[in-house]
Parts: C-alpha cells; sequence; structure tokens
C-alpha cells in the first residue's frame, strides 16, 4: 500500500463547473460591493444620517438627557455609520489593490483555479503513464 493519498480526477464537467462559477463570482461579487458602497455614500444616504442623527439626538434631550451626553451619544451612534461606511470602502479599494491593476477579484481567483487544474492534469497523465 502507498503512502500517497489518492488524487481524485477532476472530470471536465467538474472544471467547467468550476469555471462557471468563478466567472459568476467575478462579476457579481464585485458589482454588490460597488452597489454597497454606493448607497452608503450616496447623497441620499447622507441626508438619511444627518435625518436619523438629529431624531436620535432630538429623543435624548426629549428624555431629560444633559445636553453634553446628548451630543457625546449622537457623536457615538454617527460613528457606527461612518465607521461602518470606512470599512466597506477599505475592502473595495483593498480588492482592487490586491489583485493588481484593472484586474478583479474574480479574474484572479480564476486564473489560479485554472493553474491547479492544469498542474493536477498533468500530474494525473504522469501517473497514468507510470501505469
Amino acid at each position: 500500500m502507498s503512502d500517497k493519498p489518492e488524487k481524485k480526477k477532476i472530470s471536465s464537467e467538474d472544471a467547467e463547473e468550476v469555471k462557471e462559477i468563478l466567472s459568476a463570482v467575478s462579476t457579481e461579487v464585485p458589482a454588490l460591493i460597488k452597489s454597497i458602497i454606493g448607497a452608503v455614500f450616496s447623497e441620499e444616504a447622507g441626508r438619511n444620517m444627518g435625518k436619523a442623527a438629529a431624531s436620535f439626538y432630538k429623543e435624548l434631550k426629549d428624555s431629560g438627557m444633559p445636553d453634553n451626553v446628548a451630543v457625546k451619544m449622537t457623536e457615538d451612534y454617527i460613528s457606527v455609520f461612518t465607521s461602518l461606511g470606512d470599512l466597506l470602502k477599505s475592502q473595495g479599494k483593498g480588492i482592487a489593490i490586491s489583485t493588481g491593476k484593472g484586474k478583479g477579484v474574480g479574474d484572479e481567483i480564476e486564473k489560479r483555479v485554472k493553474e491547479k487544474l492544469a498542474e493536477r492534469k498533468t500530474e494525473e497523465e504522469e501517473e497514468e503513464e507510470e501505469d
């Protein structure tokens, strides 16, 4: 018996399915991130955040909260939105930066999977020649 783990052969159908999945990921994920960032940083989102902050502050004051505490709590409330926006923005930039100029993350994943599939195919062919 061999100590070598058994390698599962990948059919061309499996490879084609992986290719289709990666193609969908490469187009859908960047579009989703762009749309989320647009929703967070749009003019309408800014208006809504301002209204929400004003309403939050007013509720605190109406309930008898001291001004300095209400201001601090409102600042903290707003920081949640800005922190979320910063996180999304940095993740969007991280995807573009990590994959190189003009190349999407899906393209890079697809490239690497194709390389691995090609390596496996070569290994399988070499094993078949040995048998």
